[in-house]
């Protein structure tokens, strides 16, 4: 159960990108905080103060926070409907208003068809996460048709 009360039966994350991000915002961290406390080691021609080696660990802090943003996107479904949280923002859909879950040909992630040939990426369902991505569109494909009672629902 989610904090709103409802059973979610369905929940994906991406997880390469979920690797490297943390990957990338570990060594961003690291090398900022060395550089700012390298900072007033040497006299390179600058004086270099407290602040300096300070802000120099902050922008590191702020480059990692931006390099976690990518762990941001899911996906979670239930009997209702489906919640999708992407880079930016979170929406939530019923299934009567989704008329197909897809993975186009070469596109980079899963989508939702929407009426009016309208759609909204899956970002949590990645192609470059292989097997998972297919798992993750099995078991969607699963919840709706379970949710809507269909046989084959695409």
């Amino acid at each position: 159960m989610d904090r709103s009360g409802v059973q979610v039966s369905f929940v994906v994350r991406p997880r390469r990108v979920r690797v490297i991000a943390g990957i990338a915002a570990v060594v961003l961290l690291s090398a900022f905080t060395v550089a700012g406390l390298l900072m007033l080691r040497e006299y390179t021609g600058a004086y270099f103060r407290l602040s300096d080696q300070v802000a120099m660990i902050g922008i590191g802090l702020f480059l990692a926070a931006g390099a976690l943003w990518f762990t941001r996107p899911r996906v979670r479904a239930d009997a209702e409907g489906v919640e999708v949280r992407n880079m930016l923002g979170s929406r939530r859909f019923a299934w009567s208003d989704i008329e197909q879950v897809s993975f186009p040909d070469g596109s980079p992630w899963a989508r939702l068809e929407l009426p009016h040939d309208e759609y909204v990426p899956l970002v949590a369902i990645q192609a470059m996460d292989g097997e998972h991505a297919i798992t993750a569109m099995r078991e969607l494909r699963r919840v709706r048709r379970e949710a809507v009672g269909e046989r084959s629902v695409g």
